[in-house]
């Protein structure tokens, strides 16, 4: 019987991991077993099938979250859906789960090293994985990079202290992302840095670059945008553009609020060799750098409302930036991950939910049919 093609898509992806996950799985639970002096009757191996089983029950719960795990397999007249029960018995889906594992913990470092690798509990799977996004998405010219924020309140070294505001604050670790081809984890202040002089964000970047080649044009936030960086792509012939925040390091210090008092529609214009930084004041003062676009004229331009008149720059990074953002849309408008006390099964959903975009995404670049990112389960 032939699978259907976004399966067959999906398979690409995700094939490769089945046996790594069936295979620690295995492992961690048979260490689990053997040191019990006494216990219950050992269960049996978690099969390939198996496997597939409970990552599409997964997957399908994304479709109707409900308060507890244990409601998917409820016999209560308002729950009752008997395709999770015909396709897996409650308590093999909670072993599958519990157990999930993603390496040989007999192989693991010395954590006491400087050197000590925070992601290695599921570093096999994460490089397998950028691998193969790698492998099947080809780069277009233009690239966009952006951070993607996943909430969690267990116990992890590297995770963030993000406070949106006084009344929803959560911890929560990064994954950087450009397109959807090549993703990095931020493993805490100072893991990332080659010398003392360039962020974090800078040997991001430069990192995510290393196998791009010349000709690339990537589009990023203030997060990631500063001329150090922007100088240091251009020598390779990758050329830039992003928002950026005037007390960047190296920046000019005539376009800081205190010393410019633009007017809406105004623009305030600073070029430095080939790099340029723009000031326009619409709603806000919005700050740009590019080594992209031509440096536009140094004016003021309103409609006859009185309205700031959108600049083309402005337009072509909204335009480019707005794939990054619909990707972490579509990425969690369905989104796999409950919440976890392992920080390593909650980052593993998260993979999925971007291997199922991906999938869908090279299915649609193939010619294939319109279909939607989240489809069900068939």
């Amino acid at each position: 019987m032939t699978a259907p093609v976004h399966l067959t898509v999906f398979l690409l992806y995700f094939a490769e991991i089945i046996t790594l996950l069936v295979v620690e799985t295995n492992r961690y639970y048979q260490d689990y077993i053997n040191r019990l002096d006494d216990g219950p009757s050992p269960e049996p191996d978690v099969m390939e099938a198996e496997m597939f089983v409970f990552l599409a029950l997964t997957i399908q719960m994304g479709h109707g979250v409900r308060d507890k795990l244990t409601d998917y397999w409820s016999t209560l007249d308002q729950l009752y859906t008997p395709f999770y029960g015909t396709m897996m018995k409650l308590d093999r889906y909670l072993h599958i789960l519990r157990y999930l594992h993603f390496t040989d913990n007999r192989n693991e470092p010395d954590r006491t090293d400087e050197n000590f690798d925070r992601l290695q509990k599921i570093r096999d799977l994460f490089e397998i994985l950028n691998a193969i996004f790698s492998k099947f998405y080809n780069p277009f010219e233009n690239l966009d990079i952006d951070e993607v924020i996943l909430s969690f309140k267990g116990k992890v070294i590297f995770k963030q202290y993000i406070p949106k505001n006084a009344s929803v604050s959560a911890s929560k670790f990064s994954n950087f992302v450009t397109r959807l081809d090549t993703h990095m984890i931020y493993l805490g202040k100072g893991r990332q840095r080659t010398a003392q002089h360039v962020t974090a964000t800078h040997v991001t970047v430069t990192e995510l670059t290393r196998k791009r080649g010349r000709g690339h044009k990537l589009y990023m936030d203030n997060f990631f945008s500063s001329p150090e960086l922007f100088d240091d792509l251009v020598k390779k012939q990758i050329y830039c553009c992003g928002t950026v925040r005037l007390n960047r390091k190296c920046m000019t210090q005539d376009l800081r609020p205190k010393t410019t008092k633009l007017k809406m529609g105004d623009i305030c214009i600073r070029t430095r060799a080939n790099l340029t930084a723009i000031q326009w004041q619409d709603k806000r003062d919005i700050c740009l750098l590019t080594n992209i676009n031509d440096a536009p004229v140094e004016d003021n331009f309103c409609n006859d409302g009185g309205k700031a008149i959108k600049l083309h720059i402005v337009m072509d990074y909204n335009h480019h930036m707005d794939y990054v953002d619909k990707g972490d849309r579509m990425a969690n408008s369905y989104s796999n991950s409950r919440h976890m006390f392992k920080w390593t099964k909650q980052l593993f959903f998260h993979l999925l939910d971007l291997a199922i975009l991906n999938s869908c995404i090279l299915h649609s670049s193939c010619g294939g049919k319109k279909m939607s990112h989240n489809v069900h389960v068939p």
